[in-house]
């Protein structure tokens, strides 16, 4: 990712037409919701300034996320920390999307514009207080000119510019026009964190409204005029190819226009998706599916097994580890993550329309959600053979997306199936296609060793892994050409114990299944494995798991505040019944520590129950309180949904759970009490929130579940253990 700084954020803001849009109509997210799916207005408007920020001459304050909504709160954060720069009345803000057009002609202006890797927030903070503090210097500068008094004794507040001396006043949308005109000699610097008014608030959230009265636009909703839908089957075993299909079983079916084949799948199209749906069902097509079409789960386990005895790729290095290893007490343990399914709500779906422009020449539009809008513009542009200037990508409400929603699969068959039916057309996949065609997370196997010294503290540690490569898997293997990548070590060669000696080799092993970002990525498994394999260090040296982890990370003043926060609240020591543990877990996640203790209780048929989940985070700072809270419970849930049913299997190439009675999910009735508690280190730490909560959820609830038991899981899910009940 291309970190924006102020040079670049200046440069692009002078080579753009702007942000700044002064007395112009702009729908909103509100306002778009009601006239369709396109979430982001004009793209330029005369007298911009800069890319993010629209004033009109009513004062009200139009503010371009980079980042998208799928529920976690973008569309309320990231336009926090632009008003706040700015001075404005936040009841007068409203909020669209960018473009990813404008951005891939203007140089990057809005940034990657990736909604993944808990970039919003993290990634975009600066550039969007520089747009912020850029406008306002404009605004101040404009006010002192139409009320003749010294810009130096002018400051803005509340959507105004106030003359110090005398308290008299300008509105932002007396003066926008000319605020918009204005040329800095150099870029005002940005507030410190002290001067934070906005920045640190629960203010409601932008998208709520429209999700309570059932106007957000999500791609689902989407209808155009002519349009008609499409149900697609792909070859059921990724790298499988589509043989043949026999057309006659639809053929004058009712509402059926056309039966599409492409490379690895068919489509039928009808007038209605029920009609496409049910005829699409009467085809049986042949598929290639090769070599992968006869590998199971029990192969694909235990190739990762074997893996872990072969060579690796060194990841880290440092110490002697082997002469720290010659006679010590070695603990050994190996540890299992199966893939995973994304299983957001709304299943994939894209509508695209072909057509003309007025001087004849093609154009094509698309309707989709997706985390990535530059990738997809890309994407759109592979598809139809179009340049991005005859793309119009329009960007709706996202329902979950945890990464899946960064390949667009769907919006490549969409595009393909239009060309060839000459119509628009909405493409949906059923919850099986969506589940069985996942881009999961990765399968992975570790095997991890420590030499403890005669305190019971380890003198060494060494973790060989076997994992399957998301760059790969993505497309990228460029960035897996030194046979690893940060995904598949993340939390573990980069581990903040103090270690005196440590080794972490690491060898990328694939298999047909494709894989890509899972929330929380690397860190979901890897988590699990180094924190329950902690407390089986803590154990082995008869000693408490939580004073463990303290003297381990006395280094990290940071850490020790989450850890003795999730203690304290999370009652720590307290005595519980037979049958009920507490385990606790530590990781660093994307820039955020996350620390959790949960309580659980197993019955004597070996069945898990957790009952409560305290978790304590530090991001540096915090936009907004209440999204930190909803993002970590969220994280939390898709962390025990993974942890306690996420199992898939593999047979005869095919993944077998197709939807939600064979993928379990976390039921309200199942819900533990869930706890949040921030302990802030400030400072130039802007951490992430959206992937964190997940990754110490497992380790929390295994270890709990070893101090409920006495007995070890080692492999997710937890209902595969053979758990014998109470210890």
């Amino acid at each position: 990712m291309n970190q924006i700084t102020r040079r670049h954020f200046v440069v692009s803001a002078s080579a753009a037409a702007g942000g700044l849009a002064i007395s112009v109509t702009m729908p909103s997210l509100a306002q778009a919701a009601a006239i369709g799916a396109q979430t982001f207005g004009p793209e330029t408007a005369p007298g911009e300034i800069n890319a993010f920020l629209a004033i009109g001459a009513d004062g009200t304050v139009l503010i371009r996320s980079p980042h998208n909504e799928m529920g976690q709160g973008a569309v309320t954060a990231l336009p926090q920390i632009v008003a706040d720069e700015l001075e404005c009345d936040w009841s007068k803000v409203k909020v669209e999307y960018a473009s990813a057009t404008r951005n891939l002609r203007e140089n990057n202006v809005y940034g990657d514009m990736i909604t993944a890797g808990s970039r919003g927030v993290r990634m975009s903070w600066q550039m969007l207080q520089q747009a912020g503090a850029s406008a306002r210097a404009r605004l101040i500068a404009a006010g002192a000119k139409k009320m003749g008094v010294p810009e130096a004794d002018c400051i803005a507040e509340n959507s105004k510019v106030i003359y110090k001396n005398s308290g008299r006043a300008v509105s932002y949308g007396e003066i926008a026009a000319e605020a918009a005109q204005i040329k800095l000699d150099k870029e005002p610097a940005i507030k410190p964190a002290s001067a934070y008014k906005l920045i640190g608030k629960s203010v409601p959230r932008t998208d709520t409204p429209l999700k309570i009265n059932g106007s957000a636009m999500f791609a689902m909703d989407v209808t155009v005029p002519g349009m008609v839908y499409a149900a697609i089957n792909a070859c059921p075993v990724p790298t499988g190819k589509l043989k043949s299909v026999e057309e006659s079983p639809v053929k004058g079916r009712r509402g059926v226009i056309q039966v599409v084949k492409l490379d690895n799948a068919v489509a039928v199209v009808a007038d209605r998706y029920w009609r496409a749906k049910e005829a699409l069902a009467l085809l049986k097509p042949e598929w290639d599916t090769g070599e992968a079409g006869k590998t199971d789960s029990a192969q694909i386990k235990q190739m990762y097994r074997d893996t872990l005895d072969g060579p690796m790729v060194n990841a880290k290095a440092q110490g002697d580890v082997d002469a720290a290893f010659n006679g010590a007490k070695i603990v050994e343990a190996v540890y299992e993550a199966p893939h995973a399914a994304h299983a957001q709500m709304e299943p994939l779906n894209a509508t695209a329309s072909f057509a003309k422009d007025t001087s004849g020449n093609d154009k094509l539009e698309v309707w989709l959600g997706t985390q990535i809008p530059m990738g997809a513009l890309r994407g759109a542009m592979a598809a139809s053979g179009l340049k991005a200037e005859q793309i119009t990508l329009n960007n709706c409400f996202l329902g979950g997306g945890f990464g899946r929603r960064g390949n667009n699969d769907e919006m490549r068959q969409a595009i393909l199936v239009a060309k060839q039916v000459g119509k628009p057309v909405k493409l949906i996949w059923t919850r099986e296609e969506d589940m069985t065609q996942d881009r999961y997370r990765p399968q992975a196997a570790v095997k991890l060793r420590a030499a403890l010294g005669p305190d019971g503290y380890p003198t060494a540690f060494d973790a060989r892994i076997a994992v399957g490569s998301i760059q790969r898997s993505s497309g990228n293997p460029a960035a897996a050409a030194n046979g690893t990548e940060p995904q598949a070590i993340e939390g573990i060669a980069n581990t903040n114990y103090a270690f005196p000696a440590l080794r972490v080799g690491c060898q990328l092993k694939s298999t047909h299944i494709p894989v890509g970002f899972w929330r929380s990525v690397g860190s979901s498994q890897n988590a699990f494995f180094m924190e329950s394999y902690m407390d089986e260090l803590s154990h082995a040296a008869g000693k408490d798991p939580y004073e463990y982890r303290r003297k381990l990370l006395a280094h990290r003043e940071d850490f020790l505040a989450v850890l003795d926060k999730i203690a304290e609240k999370g009652d720590w020591g307290r005595a519980l019944p037979k049958g009920h543990g507490r385990g606790i877990a530590i990781h660093e996640c994307y820039g955020t520590i996350i620390g959790t203790v949960a309580e659980v209780s197993v019955n004597a048929a070996g069945e898990v129950r957790v009952h409560r989940v305290v978790a304590g985070v530090d991001c540096g700072h915090v936009v907004n309180p209440s999204i930190v809270e909803a993002q970590i419970q969220g994280g939390v849930v898709y962390g025990l949904c993974a942890a306690l049913y996420g199992d898939l299997t593999v047979k005869n190439g095919a993944i077998q759970q197709g939807n939600f009675d064979e993928y379990e999910m976390v039921r309200l009735a199942d819900m533990p009490k869930i706890e949040v508690y921030t302990v802030l280190s400030g400072g130039k730490k802007w951490g992430g929130i959206g992937e964190p909560g997940t990754a110490t959820t497992a380790p929390a609830v295994a270890n709990a579940v070893f101090a409920a038991t006495g007995q070890r899981v080692r492999s997710m899910p937890l209902k595969n253990a053979k758990l014998s009940g109470a210890a």
